[in-house]
């Protein structure tokens, strides 16, 4: 009898603890299913186009808009010369309606300006490629290449059927030369300069007469 009311014992202590492992099974169950639940319900929808992520990468379809703005204007401005002058900072010659600055690109101003008198090309000296020189009535304008673009270098007035923006022109005298550009310096006996925006302007002397006037770029100096 012992023997017998001893294994029952046992049984039922094996039921007991066979319930109870159930019973916390399936709480546990519920507990993890509440927080889930409660995790996704408590969760705020994230707009993935005004704001960044969890992790805090930029989000903001403005900023990103922003971004791309800036890369293309530091692409345009390599593109614009290594002599920094083609944005308007240095001093510009205009001839048939058309602006020409040092170091721009030189494709769409040779493109304004039409069929030249005459054109020479030759290997470049200081740059892989070919320096150009293309001959206009009234003045020359000389180009250097740079990657797959040619860039000016320079415009020489030829004549006084053009003239510098400020209104000097050859044949002009020294006189008004120097009211006309009061900033230049005088270098020798027979040339005055006016350097600006990474560029020079430079008037031949004759005496006290203007014999030649050169836009140059500093890059090939």
């Amino acid at each position: 009898m012992k023997k017998k009311e001893s294994k029952i014992s046992t049984m039922k202590k094996c039921a007991v603890l066979l319930a109870s492992a159930m019973l916390l099974a399936t709480g546990c169950g519920k507990e993890d299913e509440k927080t889930i639940d409660g995790s996704v319900q408590n969760m705020e929808p994230v707009d993935i186009t005004s704001g960044a992520g969890e992790t805090g990468a930029p989000g903001d379809g403005e900023a990103a808009d922003e971004g791309q703005q800036d890369g293309g204007a530091q692409e345009g401005q390599q593109d614009s010369g290594q002599g920094g002058a083609a944005s308007g900072a240095g001093y510009q010659f205009t001839a048939k309606g058309v602006t020409i600055e040092m170091d721009a690109d030189a494709a769409p101003v040779l493109e304004q300006l039409g069929e030249p008198v005459s054109y020479f090309e030759a290997a470049s000296c200081a740059f892989e490629g070919l320096d150009k020189t293309y001959t206009y009535n009234g003045f020359e304008l000389d180009t250097y290449p740079t990657g797959d673009k040619d860039y000016i270098s320079m415009v020489v007035l030829k004549d006084d059927s053009v003239a510098t923006p400020e209104g000097i022109a050859i044949g002009d005298t020294l006189e008004k030369l120097t009211q006309a550009y009061p900033e230049g310096s005088k270098q020798g006996d027979n040339m005055l300069v006016c350097e600006k925006g990474g560029m020079k302007l430079c008037f031949i002397l004759q005496g006290d007469e203007v014999k030649s006037i050169e836009y140059r770029s500093t890059v090939l100096e």
